[in-house]
């Protein structure tokens, strides 16, 4: 659990941008890892897109537990292309990568759930891998299945000096909330968790209706499956570097250290934030979610997947959401290439103008960016920056949309 944030040593930090769930498609000797990810994502070239076109600088790479996967890094690493730090963590010029596993867990007689686990080296990584190998079908492949129950798999984490993260808590498919439990302490030991990553659908206020996570750290990361996604969802963390030992101390909020703002999705635009009917392609809005009997208030059917915002409202404990004062500031980003408007020959201008995707949403302002992709595009980049672009809500696998 976490300790609440100090001052002492806040002088010495900067504030890096991190992107903590990607995944690997393939590896470099063709072997698939994540199937429903794209070919092009190979450990190399996630680190190139996160370094040089989206200026992320701590990127966590979370099928890391793969063994072609390895080869690829240690390929790198004995290239010379990357090298491990003291810290924790393979370095690729400004961008840090953190050795993660995604992996699916399931408790007696509930649903699964994915969690994240990162460890600090290559080395300590392989030797998890040997591990969950005796548990795992294919240990090749991204987000299997384990066959220990949660809190024993927590306890392996842990005892290698790693951190557990439930992955996208409360989507329907695989999340700790949306398909396995109404209460993180049934299932895993709180003091074993080292933050919360809220997922597509949701966000901050949304998970303050829930007591028993007021003491966690929040991480809103992309869960990429193509380079483009990459910092769909990110972090602003205080470190003094990206490394995993700075990492743990942010989740922590030990020493000034923490994560100072989450950037994300309006959950509207999730793929699961409201009830859909499958029967007729509905998605329930604020007034109109599933009746009472489960039935769609449109057509009648019992069809219906439930959206993250139905969910949390069905078991929460609270009726406002309460926001610790440590909490940052969640900040509704649309990414650059949900914007109208904005293509290829547009989006290439503003890189060659201004370095990467952070510097175009962080720190280029609307004249600069009007005189490089007009006056009209700039106005929308900087809607999205604050969240005013005016929204579709999402459901039932279906991601919500910008309207024009």
């Amino acid at each position: 659990m976490s300790t609440d944030n100090t001052a002492s040593h806040q002088q010495e930090l900067t504030q890096f941008f991190c992107d903590l769930h990607i995944h690997i498609g393939r590896a470099t000797n063709g072997q698939a890892v994540k199937i429903s990810a794209s070919n092009n994502l190979t450990f190399e070239n996630i680190a190139v897109e996160s370094s040089e076109r989206k200026g992320i600088q701590m990127t966590g790479i979370i099928d890391c537990h793969s063994p072609s996967v390895q080869e690829d890094i240690m390929a790198c690493l004995d290239s010379g292309i990357m090298r491990e730090l003291a810290g924790g963590g393979i370095a690729y010029r400004d961008t840090v990568i953190l050795l993660g596993s995604e992996i699916e867990v399931r408790g007696p007689g509930r649903g699964a759930a994915h969690v994240l686990a990162y460890f600090p080296s290559l080395n300590m990584m392989q030797d998890f891998t040997g591990w969950m190998a005796r548990y795992m079908k294919n240990i090749q492949l991204s987000s299997q299945r384990i066959y220990v129950s949660p809190r024993e798999l927590q306890q392996e984490v842990t005892d290698r000096g790693g951190i557990l993260i439930p992955a996208h808590v409360f989507t329907p498919h695989k999340g700790l909330y949306g398909s396995m439990t109404d209460r993180l302490a049934d299932v895993f030991d709180p003091d074993g968790i080292s933050g919360i990553e809220l997922g597509l659908s949701a966000d901050s206020a949304m998970a303050g209706l829930i007591s028993e996570l007021d003491s966690y750290s929040f991480l809103s990361n992309s869960d990429a499956h193509s380079l483009g996604k990459i910092g769909r969802e990110y972090n602003r963390i205080a470190m003094k570097e990206p490394s995993f030992a700075e990492f743990k101390l942010a989740l922590e909020r030990r020493d000034g250290r923490g994560v100072t703002a989450n950037y994300g999705l309006n959950p509207r635009l999730g793929k699961y934030h409201r009830t859909y009917c499958s029967g007729c392609e509905s998605i329930m809005d604020e007034a109109d979610a599933a009746s009472q009997e489960g039935r769609c208030p449109y057509c009648g059917s019992t069809n219906l997947v439930g959206g993250v915002l139905d969910r949390i409202l069905s078991f929460a404990d609270r009726t406002e959401p309460i926001i610790p004062a440590f909490r940052p500031p969640y900040h509704y980003q649309i990414p650059l290439e949900f914007i109208p408007g904005l293509g290829k020959s547009a989006m290439k201008k503003l890189l060659d103008a201004f370095g990467t995707e952070m510097a175009i949403l962080h720190r280029a302002s609307e004249t600069e960016l009007a005189a490089v992709a007009g006056e009209a595009l700039a106005e929308s980049i900087i809607q999205a920056r604050n969240g005013t672009l005016q929204l579709a809500s999402g459901g039932g696998g279906t991601y919500g949309k910008v309207m024009k």
